[in-house]
């Protein structure tokens, strides 16, 4: 994608920018956007999942589908290229942004930041790329509309909770227009401010002791991941989900995860690189994780110092973005580095020990981070769950945010406007958006039910 498409914020006044953005809408009026039918031509859903699945470990694709047929928010989860492939038929307004192209309500979360200090945001960039700022907010919009409607709350209620997260975008991003681009850039979304706002008092209390009872835990390292025997660290296995490379009759994966994890600290900022040489690496095992990530390779690298302090870095593979085909490729040939990139920018804290592999041995390109603290992921899974509403909000300014970091906020915002013009635009879309995703899951359980494409549990 050529770098010119990216609207970025320049030396013009902020009145400039957002008129320049408001003008836009006569040429894309916001209206339009409620617009979704499925083009003439439109591919197989099943066909377009099966092709994405040729770059992947064929045994654990059956493990993918079947937790893609759990329901239509499952799939929608791990249907990303095809939700691509459709928006690409979208109008859009010609204002681009380092999107997520993966943005679902699942896909947002809490995490530590490097002091410690836990804060909410996007935290799944496998798929990033510039591209249109409306793919990324048609479907975060419409993944709450699957959702309500996968838990059987009707049409009213998801186009309420669609409507929700797109007003917090579009609220916020007029908000990020106002303030300096310093401020805007290092603004945050503290998660114990999110929890203290939390209007039921219920689920406000335990929110703050699961926070409280996160962040004393996270001191306390991995006790349940890992362990320490025979005088060696190991990673602990856990079936079907975590299980051990070390010490296996064919080593063709541990070699790959440990020449992963030897090269990626070249890509590594000189200071991250000094701190990381405190440790070294005591096992490696394989993880399967998500449901869009399922099939891809990905391992857990346990470091420990001779003091037995120990840190576990996770290794993803990274393939070409979903958004490519429409977007344009990215400006970097090693997909780790594009993960990588797209993260720094879209988050206000990235993760100190982010970077991606450099191996010109093997065709995968990894990228490697932190190991997620499921104990504080825990959080905003409480909020999805219990506070629907709140969560959608809190969605949509967080996506506002990391949209401002890389796009223009100020035209952004004009031409978002301050009605509720364009909110009912995409929450419309996103209803229509949820129709199309319950047939598509029907034909993928009718392609399975013909045998068509396996699915089995782990």
């Amino acid at each position: 994608m050529p770098l010119e498409h990216m609207q970025v914020a320049t030396v013009q006044p902020v009145s400039e920018r957002r008129e320049a953005g408001q003008a836009l809408r006569k040429i894309v009026p916001r209206g339009v956007q409620a617009h979704w039918a499925p083009p003439p031509g439109r591919r197989d859903p099943v066909d377009i999942l099966a092709e994405t699945g040729h770059h992947r470990i064929a045994s654990l694709l059956p493990i993918r589908y079947d937790r893609m047929r759990a329901s239509p928010f499952a799939f929608f989860r791990g249907s990303a290229a095809i939700m691509a492939a459709d928006l690409a038929d979208t109008p859009v307004a010609g204002l681009w942004v380092q999107a997520c192209g993966d943005c679902h309500l699942a896909n947002f979360g809490t995490f530590a930041s490097p002091e410690g200090t836990p804060v909410f945001d996007v935290n799944d960039f496998d798929e990033t790329l510039p591209a249109p700022f409306e793919w990324d907010i048609k479907r975060l919009a419409a993944s709450f509309a699957v959702d309500a409607q996968s838990r059987d709350l009707g049409d009213k209620a998801a186009r309420t909770l669609a409507a929700a997260a797109v007003q917090a975008y579009r609220r916020h991003m007029n908000e990020l227009a106002r303030l300096a681009p310093l401020e805007s850039w290092r603004s945050r979304i503290d998660v114990a401010a999110v929890v203290d706002g939390i209007g039921d008092p219920k689920l406000r209390a335990r929110e703050l002791r699961q926070l409280q009872t996160a962040l004393e835990a996270g001191h306390a390292g991995y006790p349940k991941l890992i362990e320490r025997s025979k005088g060696q660290w190991r990673i602990k296995e856990k079936p079907p989900l975590i299980f051990p490379l070390s010490g296996q009759r064919d080593d063709t994966h541990e070699i790959v995860a440990r020449t992963a994890f030897s090269s990626y600290t070249l890509s590594l900022p000189e200071e991250r690189r000094i701190l990381l040489d405190r440790y070294e690496l005591a096992d490696v095992a394989f993880k399967v994780v998500g449901v869009g990530s399922v099939g891809t390779f990905c391992a857990i690298g346990l470091f420990a110092t001779r003091d037995d302090q120990t840190l576990l870095l996770q290794l993803k593979e990274a393939q070409t973005s979903v958004l490519a085909p429409f977007a344009g490729p990215s400006v970097y040939a090693n997909q780790g580095q594009r993960v990588v990139v797209g993260q720094r920018i879209m988050q206000t804290v990235p993760d100190i020990f982010l970077g991606w592999t450099e191996d010109r041995g093997d065709d995968r390109q990894c990228y490697i981070r932190q190991l997620k603290d499921s104990r504080l992921a825990l959080i905003g899974t409480g909020l999805a769950e219990d506070a629907l509403l709140y969560h959608a909000m809190l969605c949509g300014v967080t996506l506002a945010r990391a949209h401002a970091r890389s796009g223009d906020p100020a035209r952004i915002a004009g031409y978002l406007g301050t009605s509720s013009a364009f909110d009912s635009a995409i929450a419309a879309f996103a209803l229509a958006y949820a129709v199309q995703t319950r047939a598509d899951w029907r034909l993928f359980r009718a392609a399975i039910d013909a045998g068509r494409i396996e699915a089995r549990s782990g």
